[in-house]
């Protein structure tokens, strides 16, 4: 008996030493933050991205600019906002409209492309891919650029499945030339005469953008499913391998490569897309944390950690940083050095990304509204009944708002 006895202790103090040394190890490698440097490869003195929009353009991708900062200058809106429209895309519209040609353009779930006349509510033009689409279309000297998936069901992962990349004039609609890739929720970024995506084969593309001729691609070791930002002459992509990409942007050549922190278990995985701003690259992860590396060298400048997938692309603004988790909280970081300025709980998982417009930084919650908040306090400014993925998007006097599987215009009271 007391032999049963010491035998049954023997395993209790094993376990007990086993799950303490799981929490030890969690407590090292999963919650561990880095607190960042003010000094370490941050540029206060840097310009912001030199970007000009071409003439009838007014929202020209996902992100608004190359680099992906989500906060366009110049933008007089402020809330609180009265509707004047909206419009039934028939099924989830997941990412946010381009706006350009007196036009918004958007994609259904279920792979129906819009040229919606932003002020009639007309569509002048659709197209029917008949595959499944998650990302927003970039457009471009009258061309619109839209990336699309596999044909239904969305998540099949049965081999031969494909994608396309599409070019279509923006006024009419015509296809201008496609090509075939595989799968792809990749957002496409048009600069300097190329159009650049990821797809599930793990692979980066670089293609002429007047003819849809291949340039360049380079193979990481997981699927991409986020979109590319570009700043100083280099892409920047984060991939299901774990790992985030810094590329030459006209040659594809690898500059660097950044991994996720290590943890117990598998290391957080990249859909979220980066910006980059003073120097630096941010990103959430699937581990639940945001990540900033520097643009230059790829080393890890700082993390932190939410409590849940960081699915949400971080909009960058007046040294700030600002992103949604989904465990249903929004934050705000010092962008040196990650520290947390402010959060605000929303009601609900937090999955797309930010947009800073005049000082208000507004995102939208899964089941929840779409929210307006003073950038400087995190304070309710204003709300909306309809939300889930995407932020709004603005284009002279009026903001677009995204609600699930309809398109919203709404105006200054």
């Amino acid at each position: 008996m007391k032999k049963k006895i010491a035998v049954v202790g023997g395993l209790v103090i094993l376990l007990a030493g086993g799950l303490l040394g799981a929490f030890v190890l969690r407590r090292l490698h999963e919650s561990r933050n880095v607190h960042g440097s003010s000094t370490e490869e941050f540029v206060t003195t840097e310009k912001k991205h030199p970007f000009t929009l071409h003439e009838g353009i007014q929202w020209p991708m996902y992100g608004f600019d190359p680099a992906r900062q989500r906060a366009p200058d110049g933008v007089k809106l402020r809330p609180p906002f009265r509707p004047i429209w909206g419009f039934n895309a028939q099924t989830l519209v997941e990412f946010p409209p381009a706006v350009a040609y007196r036009h918004l353009y958007f994609a259904n779930g279920h792979g129906l492309l819009f040229a919606l006349d932003r002020r009639t509510k007309r569509v002048t033009w659709s197209y029917a891919s008949r595959r499944c689409t998650a990302a927003s279309p970039a457009v471009e000297d009258r061309v619109v650029y839209e990336s699309f998936m596999n044909h239904p069901p969305c998540s099949a992962s049965r081999s031969g499945i494909d994608g396309e990349l599409v070019a279509f004039n923006a006024l009419t609609g015509k296809i201008l030339w496609r090509k075939r890739l595989a799968p792809t929720e990749s957002s496409p970024l048009v600069v300097n005469g190329l159009v650049y995506v990821g797809d599930w084969s793990g692979k980066i593309y670089a293609f002429d953008a007047e003819n849809g001729r291949a340039r360049w691609s380079y193979a990481t070791g997981g699927k991409i499913k986020g979109a590319v930002a570009f700043a100083g002459g280099r892409i920047y992509i984060g991939s299901y391998d774990s790992h985030v990409y810094a590329l030459n942007a006209r040659t594809g050549r690898l500059v660097w490569r950044a991994a996720a922190q290590q943890r117990l278990g598998p290391r957080g995985t990249f859909y979220s897309t980066p910006a980059v701003r003073y120097g630096r690259v941010y990103i959430g992860s699937t581990d639940g944390k945001v990540y900033s590396y520097g643009a230059a060298s790829g080393k890890l400048r700082w993390s932190y950690g939410t409590g849940g997938y960081v699915y949400a692309s971080p909009a960058v603004w007046n040294r700030r940083v600002f992103v949604g988790s989904y465990s249903g909280t929004f934050y705000c970081f010092d962008a040196a050095t990650g520290e947390v300025r402010w959060r605000f709980t929303a009601k609900g998982p937090i999955s797309g990304s930010a947009v800073v417009l005049n000082g208000v930084v507004y995102f939208a919650s899964l089941g929840g509204p779409t929210y307006a908040l003073d950038t400087r306090s995190g304070k309710l400014l204003w709300s909306f009944a309809h939300g889930e993925y995407a932020a709004p998007v603005s284009a002279g006097r009026q903001l677009y708002v995204t609600g699930y599987a309809r398109m919203f215009s709404f105006v200054e009271k």
